[in-house]
């Protein structure tokens, strides 16, 4: 059993059709009682619904197979980490951690007899949303702003047969819209102000603890809409509930300093944000100005005596090269931002992970920018071996 529960005011609710608190219009949190969830920690098969038994639904998954990604250890870039790990959630089956959110979401749309879902994105929430909607015989409409998201993101949502509306704007005004036509229409809203959508996120948590036997010293998380981060620090205070461990690791939130709000309220102590009117970087999934999950991802860094850490574009792409020509991990430009600020983090510590959230191809265009075209040549074997 599960209610949902204000992190603001504390307010209780058994429905499953509210996305905040009906009296001071908070974010929800799903609660269980702890004292009946046993979940298995073996170190194998791992995936999301290994873990059914601390998700909110009650039905067959809508499942494309998603989670149990690898965790790998880096072994040569040079850090101050002694024992860092990449979470390498681009391997799941759209390309990115929003998988995780998805599966539970949309069984969820299933569940309460939803026929249309609806979500704004950056890109991966979009792609994610069309292949789960598409797998439950669901109608998809997505929001997004235009000439904002990668064409391989893009590519994935119309392709698994999604509407997909461009508006000449900015994500934030585009989730605007999408809250406001989910509040007129029978829509189910799957952005991650979605309480049970991040309930699928937090298995994250989860599968670190099951594969490594233990708790890390603190997991480097890229924050755009903040949910990811929020997600992951609630699977460990789980585990914590549950007794299987007394521990939780810091939470380090990573942001590109042309989309940096949660930044700039942690160097301020400060629990509010002042939204970026106009984010600009190059790691497009995290270009949002005004998290909807902010206050939920700011009370997961301090309570976790974590931090916030802010990253430019050039070391964004520098740890997104070394990841790939040192390590054989291809990430997209927001992914390699949790290895960037790891690489920034000044104090030592013993183990940490770094949450690489989507996949290489997400946004070819981005790589050709940084990394430059093939050499073109006559096919003349003396030539190439001059090249060589």
């Amino acid at each position: 059993m599960y209610l949902l529960r204000c992190i603001e005011c504390g307010s209780e609710f058994d429905s499953d059709f509210i996305y905040q608190c009906s009296k001071c219009n908070g974010l929800l949190d799903v609660v269980y009682d702890y004292s009946e969830i046993k979940l298995n920690f073996d170190g194998n098969n791992l995936s999301v619904w290994k873990y059914k038994d601390a998700l909110p639904v009650k039905i067959k998954p809508v499942s494309l197979r998603e989670g149990g990604t690898p965790l790998y250890k880096i072994e040569k870039i040079e850090s101050g980490v002694k024992n860092l790990f990449v979470k390498h959630e681009g391997l799941n089956p759209s390309g990115s951690f929003k998988d995780r959110g998805m599966t539970v979401g949309v069984t969820k749309a299933v569940e309460l007899k939803m026929r249309t879902v609806i979500c704004a994105s950056t890109g991966n929430t979009s792609a994610s949303m069309a292949m789960y909607a598409a797998k439950a015989g669901l109608r998809a409409v997505v929001i997004l702003p235009s000439g904002k998201v990668a064409l391989g993101k893009l590519a994935q949502a119309l392709m698994h047969g999604a509407k997909v509306i461009a508006v000449k704007d900015n994500f934030d005004k585009a989730l605007e819209i999408v809250k406001s036509l989910a509040m007129r229409k029978s829509l189910y809203l799957l952005n991650s102000i979605n309480p049970f959508r991040l309930e699928g996120q937090k298995t994250i948590a989860y599968e670190i603890y099951d594969e490594l036997g233990f708790v890390p010293d603190a997991i480097f998380v890229p924050v755009g809409n903040a949910g990811n981060i929020s997600a992951i620090y609630k699977g460990f205070k789980e585990l914590v509930e549950m007794g299987y461990t007394d521990e939780v690791p810091r939470m380090i939130g990573v942001q590109a300093k042309g989309a940096n709000p949660i930044y700039k309220a942690f160097v301020k102590g400060s629990r509010e944000i002042e939204p970026v009117k106009n984010p600009e970087t190059i790691a497009t999934a995290i270009r949002i100005g005004a998290p909807v999950n902010a206050k939920k991802a700011l009370r997961a860094i301090y309570e976790s005596k974590g931090a916030v850490i802010e990253v430019g574009d050039e070391e964004i792409v520098e740890a997104q090269k070394m990841l790939a020509a040192k390590e054989g991990i291809g990430v997209e430009p927001a992914s390699a931002a949790s290895l960037a600020g790891a690489l920034k983090f000044e104090e030592e510590l013993e183990s940490a992970v770094c949450i690489a959230t989507g996949n290489l191809l997400k946004d070819p265009d981005e790589v050709i920018r940084v990394c430059g075209k093939p050499i073109e040549v006559e096919a003349d074997v003396d030539v190439i071996e001059k090249l060589l």
